[in-house]
């Protein structure tokens, strides 16, 4: 990739002059071209900034009319990247606020180059002292949550130092997301996509205690984990009504004689099927977006289904044999409980991978 262009791309709304100065530094270490994104300033008060950069660095300068999110910004520069470059080796996005050292977005476009196929992360050492306490909570608790509850581990899910291959800035101009959203969407797409993930150590730079940022921490927080609070909203519906059909079947046929099985592993079974059928079509449709094979994901997901029917059934059976005194629901709830950490991760890594 010695000879392909690979642009750095810089998302802007409302810059100061560290963004000239970011400018200066690119310039000095020889790294072009630079395609800056004006993500709907006000232009009597920034304007002259954008046309600095464009009429004395040489920026590309990409204009909203509006404020539409880092996401949209991204994804319309790459959509010109794309459109206008036909040697492109990938892009590097990277901050105006003066976050990230020229000499660490250059280690990021090298890394890019070594391994171009790969999502290149500038990550920060959060441990460092001076961080402000905000911006170590929240990346250290998205960090873990994203690892936990999708696979994709990072310890640095904020970032906006990365280097991304032409194919998967393709697959990105479709992905949700229009504002800080968008940059969790695009680690989550890693892993369905199978692009693997580079980090770079790169350093911790937080200027008048990172004021400057455009992070609003709750609204934009509650964006972020939208995403992994539907994996849960849908496993958890689908347990209340499992937990709500066996009660009722229980009751239904607790004194029927001549079952094959146990009125127990039959209410199991029976709730299961109606839960099952419901929490496969949410995941399909509203969780994963039905990006894999629907055939072959029904037929793992039934695989899944029945391993943990069984589990479920002849667990509590078995366990309910020692307080035949309490209700067959109350034993259910911590079995299933069990059942459905290890049914997420089966879910995750094997059903809709």
């Amino acid at each position: 990739m010695e000879n392909k262009t690979i642009p750095i791309i810089v998302p802007a709304y409302e810059p100061d002059e560290k963004m000239i100065k970011l400018l200066e530094e690119l310039r000095n270490a020889e790294l072009f071209p630079v395609v800056i994104v004006d993500d709907g300033s006000d232009k009597s008060t920034y304007g002259q900034l954008f046309e600095k950069a464009k009429s004395e660095f040489g920026a590309v300068i990409l204009r909203h009319a509006v404020n539409m999110g880092k996401g949209r910004s991204l994804k319309d520069a790459f959509n010109y990247c794309l459109n206008e470059y036909p040697d492109l080796g990938g892009v590097i996005t990277a901050d105006s606020d003066g976050q990230h050292r020229v000499l660490d977005i250059k280690r990021v476009k090298d890394e890019l180059m070594e391994f171009p196929d790969a999502l290149v992360l500038g990550c920060r050492d959060f441990d460092e002292s001076g961080i402000p306490a905000r911006s170590v909570f929240g990346n250290k608790t998205t960090s873990k949550v994203m690892g936990l509850l999708t696979g994709v581990k990072v310890s640095d899910t904020q970032t906006g130092l990365r280097g991304i291959s032409p194919e998967f800035m393709k697959y990105l101009l479709n992905e949700n997301g229009e504002r800080y959203d968008f940059e969790t969407n695009m680690l989550l797409a890693t892993k369905y996509q199978g692009v693997p993930i580079r980090q770079v150590s790169i350093e911790t730079i937080y200027i008048e205690e990172n004021k400057s940022s455009h992070f609003r921490p709750i609204r934009d927080s509650i964006m972020i984990y939208a995403l992994f609070f539907k994996f849960v909203v849908s496993s958890l519906s689908s347990s209340v009504i499992d937990m709500l059909v066996f009660a009722l079947f229980c009751r239904l046929l607790r004194n029927t004689e001549g079952l094959v099985i146990g009125y127990i592993m039959l209410s199991t079974i029976l709730a299961r099927i109606i839960s099952a059928t419901y929490n496969f079509m949410v995941n399909y449709k509203v969780v994963f977006k039905g990006k894999g094979n629907k055939f072959f994901s029904v037929v793992k997901y039934i695989l899944l289904a029945i391993v943990i029917v069984l589990l479920s059934g002849y667990g509590v059976t078995f366990i309910h044999g020692f307080f035949s005194t309490v209700p067959e629901v109350y034993v259910k709830i911590p079995v299933d409980c069990l059942l459905f950490l290890l049914s997420f991760v089966i879910q995750r890594e094997f059903v809709y991978k």
